[in-house]
């Protein structure tokens, strides 16, 4: 752990510890902590939480809800727990599981929103080193796509919301294992690198055993020609909670 570096969230000191040899967090966290809805007393639990950072931004607007971070990786769990001792942080709690042991921490229907920013690539689709943590947090392993919703839909009290941030090439799939784990698609919103280019991101919401209505968000694209970022991009930081770029 030679590269570890503290990068500021917000200029008050507010921010997050990371391994730049394993990965920084991106726009994906930013995307999803901004795209779900989190009411102040709520239980959240975030499905391979990495270092933290999803409960850490959405803590910055809603302080007064309870966190729970799911994280398999030993070694990223002691970055999310020095950060939380850094920003003196007491209603997020980091547990050390893969998703499929989860219940031996967590209720069953006890949790108002799961979010989950999970692996986006099949176990299969390339070599990977087992032992290398960026490989871990990149391909399924001990936890593949129906297993994270799988969990997500065990942990949610009824009508409670599930947010996942995935890419697109895997939207059947993940409609197919929400509806048979009734988990019901409500909103979906793809998000484009540019203008030209085809979407790469999307922000699916739903519902447990919530009404067949599928709604589309706004197509939201990254940068702009100059590539720098639009307006759009600019605003959810803001929304966010984010002052440091």
């Amino acid at each position: 752990m030679n590269n570890i570096r503290f990068d500021l969230i917000k200029e008050n000191g507010y921010g997050i510890y990371q391994n730049v040899d394993w990965f920084s967090y991106g726009i994906d966290a930013v995307l999803v902590s901004h795209f779900a809805n989190v009411k102040k007393n709520q239980t959240v639990v975030d499905l391979g939480t990495g270092n933290g950072i999803i409960p850490l931004l959405l803590n910055i607007k809603h302080p007064h809800t309870t966190y729970y971070g799911v994280e398999k990786q030993i070694e990223v769990i002691e970055l999310a727990q020095r950060s939380l001792k850094k920003n003196k942080i007491d209603n997020i709690h980091i547990i050390h599981s893969d998703i499929n042991h989860v219940f031996n921490h967590l209720k069953k229907s006890s949790v108002n929103v799961v979010i989950s920013n999970p692996p986006y690539f099949k176990k299969g689709d390339a070599l990977i080193n087992n032992d290398d943590v960026k490989a871990h947090a990149r391909h399924e392993t001990t936890g593949n796509l129906e297993d994270f919703i799988r969990t997500a839909s065990e942990l949610l009290v009824e009508k409670g919301h599930f947010y996942m941030v995935h890419r697109p090439m895997r939207l059947v799939d993940i409609f197919y294992y929400c509806r048979k784990y009734k988990l019901e698609p409500k909103l979906v919103q793809f998000v484009y690198p540019h203008h030209d280019k085809v979407p790469n991101i999307v922000l699916v919401k739903c519902i447990k055993n919530g009404n067949s209505e599928l709604k589309y968000g706004d197509n939201l694209y990254v940068y702009d020609e100059d590539r720098n970022y639009t307006k759009a991009i600019y605003e959810i930081y803001e929304n966010v909670g984010i002052d440091v770029f």
